[in-house]
């Protein structure tokens, strides 16, 4: 009995102070028009200044103000007039968001919608998020890649910082292995982010990026086949081959008019070959005739001398 009353009581003592720790608040509408007026109600801690602003579907704040509440929290406010919409207006999702100075971490968050007319008889207010994947049809082991990744709401770039807005995001490698990318990802702009990869196996590989805004989450997939070496390295090699026979073929054609001049010269050295033979055999022909004439010239001394000494014999023999 007596811890029943004690409960009691610790109930009643807890209630005020619970009931100090929240802030709650209200739009008049969940749907909005280009002129259409906003207003925002609810109650924080009493007297606290409530922080209020309004987000558009890319995360940028559309405006900001403050208001006091009054002595019991409550507070009142018109707090945006929708213009006509524009690239920074866009239909869409925003977000309204109070927040308590008293209290730190004290806070709220109502999703609106933004149309060009609140006359639908029921329109979803969720978010939406859209990410796309970008990555090179075919790629080099161990060559670096790059990997590029666009999220979007109702059009617009979402930003965010790509470790918790991209942070389970991972490839698949053609052995079944799977890699964490959530360290690997740089901002190149609001809503455009990038990845350094560097494959080390051959095969598909399966690019998955999950993005996580808000409570939503969105996912996109991207394949790149890697090969042993990639088209720029192909291309080279084709253009060193050609540079190879384009200097084989200068080569080529070198060869081919030494052969001719060459030829040239074999044909001049054959001619004369052929004079100098001609003019052998008519060496020849006129050697034979001058020893003919020679030996018709030696023939009558040469029979003189043997007579002569024929008759130097006989006289000697008759001496005798």
């Amino acid at each position: 009995m007596k811890i029943l009353v004690a409960l009691i009581a610790l109930s009643f003592v807890l209630q005020p102070v619970f009931a100090q720790n929240t802030l709650e608040f209200q739009t008049d509408s969940q749907l909005y028009s280009p002129g259409k007026h906003l207003f925002v109600y609810g109650k924080s801690l009493p007297r606290d200044d409530v922080i209020l602003r309004i987000f558009a579907p890319d995360q940028t704040i559309v405006t900001f103000t403050q208001i006091t509440a009054d002595d019991k929290g409550n507070f009142y406010m018109q707090l945006f007039v929708w213009p006509e919409a524009s690239t920074t207006f866009p239909f869409g999702t925003y977000t309204v968001e109070a927040i308590s100075t008293q209290r730190t971490g004290l806070s709220q968050k109502i999703d609106i919608k933004f149309l060009s007319s609140t006359e639908s008889e029921k329109v979803p207010i969720e978010r939406a998020i859209n990410t796309l994947v970008f990555a090179p049809e075919t790629a080099a082991i161990n060559q670096p890649m790059r990997l590029f990744v666009q999220t979007t709401s109702d059009g617009q770039l979402v930003g965010g910082s790509p470790d918790k807005l991209l942070g389970t995001s991972h490839v698949h490698l053609p052995d079944g292995q799977v890699v964490n990318l959530s360290d690997s990802f740089k901002t190149l702009h609001q809503g455009l982010y990038f990845a350094e990869y560097t494959p080390v196996q051959e095969g598909i590989h399966i690019f998955h990026v999950v993005t996580f805004s808000q409570g939503t989450i969105s996912h996109g997939s991207a394949a790149t086949s890697v090969l042993s070496q990639d088209i720029g390295g192909l291309s080279r090699q084709i253009i060193e081959l050609n540079k190879v026979l384009s200097d084989t073929s200068g080569e080529l054609a070198n060869l081919k008019s030494e052969i001719s001049g060459f030829g040239s010269s074999l044909s001049t050295a054959s001619e004369d070959i052929d004079s100098s033979v001609d003019a052998i055999s008519n060496s020849v022909d006129n050697i034979e005739m001058a020893s003919g004439q020679l030996n018709a010239l030696l023939f009558p001394i040469v029979a003189s001398i043997a007579v002569t000494v024929a008759l130097q014999i006989v006289i000697l023999a008759r001496r005798r």
